[in-house]
């Protein structure tokens, strides 16, 4: 299994369900990638045409296949609304390298909801050590290191 870094140009998104009848919704992204997770900013009062042309990097390892972008719209005082969701697999992109921004069908209730816009870069992670370049994966806490002093 590749392990590396993915970057994600989240673009934009079209033909959104607008689950706002009085206003225009305030969409915003939760990209997800096996245990982690990244959000986008609100796109503030931009309906179902909205703008991120922001960046995300997330860590590959063992067992990463997809990445999930799920659209919800921001509302004040009540839970966020689920507009659609979209999977993207990465099994393509870990062979190409790098694939321009794709629009990819927002599903939600097995329905067609509109389309995302996002670009994916794959950087795989050089296997041969660079002197004090050792593979590792953090979880947090203690490691002890390797490297003599």
């Amino acid at each position: 299994m590749p392990h590396g870094t993915l970057e994600v140009l989240l673009v934009g998104a079209k033909g959104l369900e607008n689950t706002d009848f009085l206003n225009n919704m305030d969409p915003y992204v939760v990209l997800t990638c096996r245990s982690q997770e990244q959000k986008s900013s609100v796109a503030s009062g931009k309906g179902s045409e909205p703008e991120w042309n922001e960046n995300f990097v997330f860590t590959i390892t063992d067992g990463v296949t997809e990445l999930t972008l799920k659209i919800l719209d921001s509302d004040f005082g009540t839970a966020d609304d689920f507009v659609g969701k979209a999977t993207i697999p990465l099994e393509p992109l870990f062979m190409e390298g790098k694939l321009p921004p794709t629009a990819y069908n927002v599903i939600k209730d097995q329905e067609y909801k509109g389309e995302i816009r996002v670009g994916l870069t794959f950087t795989p992670q050089e296997n041969c050590n660079h002197g004090h370049e050792a593979e590792e994966e953090s979880f947090g806490g203690w490691k002890q290191s390797s490297v003599a002093f």
